[in-house]
């Protein structure tokens, strides 16, 4: 990426944007399909301009090294060090200027020790990076995983790993890269999974305090101890909003108008005060039962790691083996003991086997992500007026919102190959992609091994 192609990269997205706003004054002139294009090139500009910093900041940083002493570039600009010079320019945090230092070091070309010019420690990250393809953030957490994981899982890896992860990171939103590295660190590091897990369960803590006539609660707890809490308080809100589409008046004064966070409030308040009134030691709670999945091999051999629906980070086998132990985990065996999976025009509603089998290839909604626990199994062609079958593979997990997206903007769905390894692609209509590529959904955008 030389810098005569990174700044053409920046002329040509200016232009674009240019182009954009020739006859518009302000943002509110423009049309639905110009405020589009403005935002496709605000975001390639964006993270062109962020790969620029990256490198800008790795120089500062290379003229500011200690050995340099009065003679840093740092120290003439009458900053302390590299960091907070790049941070007091841009407005910053020191924090996010040492990341960018991080990155640019992490993807700019090196030198050896008789100053010959060698690769990029990164070269995948710095190319997509150089495209705009993606921006400093998401490379950061490429970078940092990479770093952690490299000594353990040897060159060769490294390097398919890293081209496998810029690749997947593409058009995806920050808080989708690191699901996709969460995953993909329990994929490159199995036997890493156990040691990290104990090391988050010892940071466990609950911590309650009354201030200005409150009562505040403040929990930090690791994905295994958290999965039942989750759970029970998806339920609860899953149940309040379906008690709420069976009320009369949606907008009468009685109406139940809170907000997730509230309701969520008042159902650990309730879920704590039945705990205490019931013989049973376990609330009974409708929807949230907490699903443990697992290799019957890994489970077997004690090796390898296990995921929970709705939750990214992975767990260790000795963690599922103690949920399994407590009871309530369902087990992922799925189309056999006459259980089945296709049932044509037979049933119109999806069976619980065949839900479990979707949330297995989905994850959750296969568009946005939310978790199982908050969607639903939707026929891919509509039941009345496509005559849908209730198969598995015409069926997909969707949200309530993506549902209706899909059916009110002229989306499809495709679904290629069969089972629970199938992958589902959504096709967006005309008027947002006039080439409708397909796009990726479910877990497959997040697995390394696919």
């Amino acid at each position: 990426m030389s810098k005569t192609t990174h700044l053409d990269a920046l002329h040509e997205a200016v232009s674009r944007l240019d182009a954009v706003w020739a006859d518009a004054g302000h943002a509110s002139d423009l049309s639905r399909a110009g405020l589009v294009a403005a935002n496709d090139a605000l975001g390639v500009l964006h993270r062109l301009v962020d790969a620029l910093e990256t490198e800008v900041a790795a120089g500062i940083a290379r003229e500011s090294r200690v050995e340099l002493g009065a003679g840093s570039l740092a120290k003439e600009q009458g900053f302390r060090n590299a960091a907070q010079f790049v941070a007091t320019v841009t407005g910053r945090s020191t924090g996010e200027a040492s990341r960018l230092v991080a990155i640019g070091e992490a993807t700019a070309p090196r030198s050896d020790l008789l100053g010959g010019r060698l690769p990029a420690k990164y070269p995948a990250v710095r190319k997509a990076l150089g495209a705009g393809r993606i921006g400093a953030p998401a490379a950061g957490l490429i970078v940092t995983l990479l770093d952690r994981v490299g000594v353990k899982i040897g060159t060769d890896r490294i390097f398919e790993a890293e081209a496998l992860l810029a690749e997947k990171a593409a058009g995806l939103s920050l808080n989708e890269v690191r699901t996709l590295v969460t995953r993909a660190e329990a994929f490159l590091d199995p036997d890493g999974v156990a040691p990290r897990e104990e090391a988050l369960r010892a940071q466990n803590s609950l911590v309650m305090f009354e201030r200005d006539g409150r009562l505040h609660i403040d929990g930090d707890v690791d994905v295994a101890t958290g999965a039942p809490i989750k759970a029970a308080l998806e339920g609860y809100v899953t149940a309040v909003f379906a008690a709420r589409k069976n009320t009369l008046d949606p907008n009468g004064p009685d109406a139940d108008r809170r907000t997730v966070a509230q309701i969520q409030a008042d159902g650990l308040r309730d879920i704590c005060a039945h705990v205490r009134g019931c013989d049973d030691s376990t609330p009974a709670l409708a929807g949230a039962t907490v699903i443990v999945r697992v290799a019957l091999d890994d489970l077997s051999d004690g090796t390898g790691y296990g995921s929970i629906d709705g939750i990214d980070q992975r767990v260790g086998i000795g963690t599922v083996r103690r949920m399994a132990a407590s009871g309530g985990v369902i087990p992922c065996v799925l189309g056999e003991d006459s259980e089945i999976l296709d049932w044509g025009r037979e049933k119109r509603f999806f069976t619980r086997a065949q839900r479990l089998a979707l949330a297995e290839r989905d994850g959750g909604c296969a568009m946005c992500t939310l978790p199982p626990s908050m969607t639903r199994a939707h026929h891919i062609d509509w039941w009345e007026r496509d005559h849908g079958r209730t198969d598995l593979d015409r069926g997909v997990l969707l949200c309530e919102n993506c549902h209706h997206r899909i059916h009110d903007n002229g989306w499809d769905i495709r679904i290629d190959g069969t089972g629970v390894t199938a992958r589902v692609w959504f096709i967006p209509p005309p008027h947002v992609d006039p080439n409708r590529t397909p796009r990726l959904g479910g877990t497959a955008r997040y697995n390394l091994a696919a």
